[in-house]
């Protein structure tokens, strides 16, 4: 049998973190539709007979009825395909949620909080979908496979144990030990939630990822996995289908001197078409850096965010040894600096010496 596995797709998302360029979020949400566009294509020409979608299909706080009319219209157009969909913690099967109220294509097969099993040519494809915003047992540990004759596959939205966050996230998104997931025997596993594959040819359980990447916590290529699976061989393979790429990049500005010769610095980075990028700052800092300043002076529309690292780059204690204005006053701020103080008054006491000196500057 061959498949294709996709998950976290979050269709209406509003992609706020994309905001400081005009319109990026919009052409976003289109090449979104377009992602799912490539993967129809990919399914028609290349005769799959099952597409798994691991939950987060939408967001329900957001979907549009014409979102979900220009999915299902994709999903008519590949007819000989079943489409399985295990609702996850975005878009939960809930009373007034679109997988209850809207009419899908007869090709649709919608898992509920019921786990359930359907029975598909050689294979058993069993599927639990979340009835709630939070699942915090979804009883999967306990599927008894029937058939162990037959290819059995198992799609859910979850968090495994081994790549959980923090323990309140795992808690909260059905938590899945994956000791006693490979136990069951399942020949492939989809799951959905993690937004970061974990693609390996040799394992069977298996996240793809988000169709495309949301965020710069979300960094590499974003696609979907293809698979061709019988009782005796799997292969399986990731396609990348996102045409952009969130990506980081270090720049140690402790040789730069001036706001404008870093902002000149950050104007003439190399920039890779189709990437979306974050400058990180490192290494210490000769003068203030004002990201607010910098972000309107920035030319190049590829560039989303930058974040300072950098460490204050002064002698202070030398400085305020100086019989000057500007002695005086870097001797009275650091006298505000206690061993208990905490870190963010310690960041913002030499964020204030920093203006304090350029403010005091004689080149000013």
């Amino acid at each position: 049998m061959k498949f294709v596995h996709i998950a976290d797709l979050h269709f209406d998302i509003p992609f706020t973190s994309l905001n400081r360029i005009q319109n990026l979020s919009n052409i976003r949400r289109l090449e979104q539709r377009e992602a799912l566009r490539k993967v129809i294509e990919y399914i028609k020409e290349n005769s799959i007979e099952c597409l798994f979608i691991s939950g987060d299909l939408y967001e329900h706080e957001y979907i549009k009825q014409s979102t979900i009319e220009y999915i299902n219209n994709l999903f008519k157009q590949i007819p000989d395909t079943r489409i399985f969909i295990s609702p996850g913690n975005h878009d939960p099967y809930i009373t007034n949620s679109y997988y209850s109220k809207y009419s899908w294509n007869e090709n649709v097969y919608i898992f509920n909080q019921k786990i359930n099993k359907v029975s598909y040519n050689d294979c058993d494809i069993y599927g639990y979908g979340f009835q709630d915003f939070y699942c915090k047992d979804s009883k999967i540990e306990n599927i008894k496979i029937e058939n162990p004759e037959k290819v059995n596959i198992l799609i859910a939205h979850g968090s495994l144990n081994d790549i959980k966050k923090s323990e309140e996230d795992y808690f909260n998104y059905n938590p899945i030990n994956k000791n006693n997931l490979k136990n069951k025997h399942f020949d492939y596993v989809a799951l959905g939630h993690i937004h970061k594959t974990n693609f390996d040819e040799n394992e069977n359980i298996i996240y793809p990822g988000s169709l495309i990447s949301f965020g710069f916590d979300e960094l590499g290529k974003h696609g979907m996995i293809v698979g061709e699976i019988t009782k005796n061989n799997r292969k399986i393979k990731f396609v990348n289908i996102d045409n952009r790429e969130f990506k980081e990049e270090k720049l140690d500005i402790s040789k730069i001197i001036s706001k404008e010769e870093l902002v000149e610095k950050i104007n003439n980075l190399k920039i890779e078409p189709n990437k979306l990028y974050k400058i990180i700052l490192i290494g210490s800092r000769n003068f203030e850096v004002d990201i607010n300043l910098i972000n309107k002076l920035i030319e190049n529309n590829q560039i989303l965010k930058i974040k300072d690292n950098t460490e204050i780059g002064y002698d202070l204690e030398k400085m305020s040894r100086e019989n000057d204005l500007k002695g005086i006053f870097i001797k009275l701020m650091l006298e505000k600096q206690t061993n208990n103080i905490s870190e963010e008054n310690r960041e913002k006491i030499e964020r204030a010496i920093e203006y304090g000196i350029d403010a005091l500057s004689e080149d000013r």
